[in-house]
C-alpha cells in the first residue's frame, strides 16, 4: 500500500495530459490548414503546411465582411448577456424573498421549461415572428435569447439567494435603503460569483451559436460570424482554405478574453463551487 501511493499523482499526470492533447489537437489541426491550400488540406488534412498561406486570412477577413459581423455578434453578446444575467438576479431574489404559491408555481414551470428542445419550437417561433414582422433584427434575437436562457439563470441564482441571510437586507433597509438600493448595494454584490458563472456560459452559448440567428437573420449587413463562415460552402465545392481561416478567427476573440479574464473567471466558478 506503502508503494502504490507515489503513483496516483502519476496517473493522475497522465490522465491530464491525454485529456490535454485530446483537447488541443483538433485547434492544432485547425490552425495548420488555415494555412494550407484546398488541394494540400484536401489530401492529407494532418499533414504540416509547405508554406504559409496568410492569403486565406485575407480572403476570409474580406468575404465575411469581418468587422460587421464581429460588432453583431458582439453586441448581441454583451447585450443579451448583461439583460439576463441582470433580470434573472432580480427574478430569483423575488421569488426567493416573496415565497408565495403563485411564484412557487411560476418558478417551478420555469424549471420545467428547460427540458423542451428548442428544435421543437424553432419552427413555430419562426412563423409567428415572422407574420409580427419581427424577424431580420438583432434586437429580436437578443429578445429571444433572454427567454432561452432566463431559466437556467434563474435556477441558478435562485440556489445562491437563498444562502443570503435576510437580515442584511433587513439592515439595510433599516439605514434608509429602498429595496431596488438594497438589491444592488447588498444582494447583487454578493452574486458576483455566480453572475461570472452565468456569463461564462451564456457568453459561450451566444457567441458560437448558429442555429437561432440562422433562423432569425438573413440580411449580409446582419449576419453574425458563425453565420458569416457558410459564405464559402458553395452547393458542390468548399474553400476550405479561407473556411478554416474564419473559424480561427471566430473564436480567436473568445480565447483573448479567456487569456486576459481567466483567473477572475476561474475565481468565480471556484467561488460559486464552493457556495
Amino acid at each position: 500500500m506503502v508503494g502504490s501511493k507515489p503513483a496516483i499523482p502519476w496517473l493522475k499526470g497522465v490522465v491530464l495530459t491525454v485529456c490535454l492533447v485530446l483537447f488541443i489537437v483538433p485547434f492544432v489541426i485547425l490552425i495548420l490548414n488555415s494555412f494550407k491550400e484546398n488541394q494540400a488540406i484536401t489530401s492529407n488534412p494532418l499533414s504540416l503546411p509547405l508554406r504559409l498561406e496568410f492569403t486565406n486570412y485575407k480572403n476570409a477577413f474580406e468575404q465575411m465582411n469581418y468587422m460587421s459581423a464581429f460588432s453583431n455578434t458582439l453586441v448581441i453578446t454583451v447585450v443579451s448577456v448583461v439583460i439576463v444575467s441582470l433580470l434573472a438576479a432580480m427574478t430569483a431574489h423575488y421569488f426567493v424573498r416573496n415565497n408565495t404559491k403563485f411564484n412557487q408555481y411560476t418558478f417551478l414551470i420555469m424549471v420545467a421549461s428547460m427540458i423542451i428542445p428548442f428544435q421543437a419550437i424553432m419552427i413555430p417561433l419562426v412563423k409567428i415572428y415572422g407574420s409580427l414582422g419581427l424577424l431580420d433584427n438583432k434586437w429580436s434575437l437578443i429578445y429571444m435569447y433572454l427567454g432561452f436562457g432566463s431559466s437556467l439563470a434563474v435556477f441558478i441564482y435562485h440556489g445562491f439567494v437563498k444562502s443570503i441571510p435576510a437580515e442584511l437586507e433587513e439592515a439595510a433597509m433599516i439605514d434608509g435603503c429602498t429595496r431596488t438600493q438594497t438589491f444592488f448595494r447588498i444582494v447583487f454584490p454578493v452574486l458576483a460569483p455566480t453572475t461570472a458563472t452565468i456569463a461564462i456560459l451564456n457568453v459561450l452559448w451566444i457567441w458560437n451559436d448558429y442555429l437561432l440567428p440562422s433562423l432569425i437573420l438573413v440580411k449580409p449587413e446582419e449576419l453574425t460570424l458563425p453565420l458569416s463562415t457558410y459564405s464559402f460552402q458553395g452547393t458542390y465545392t468548399s474553400d476550405y482554405g479561407p473556411l478554416m481561416a474564419a473559424l480561427v478567427l471566430t473564436i480567436l476573440p473568445i480565447i483573448v478574453v479567456y487569456l486576459f479574464a481567466q483567473r477572475y473567471i476561474i475565481q468565480g466558478v471556484m467561488q460559486g463551487s464552493i457556495k
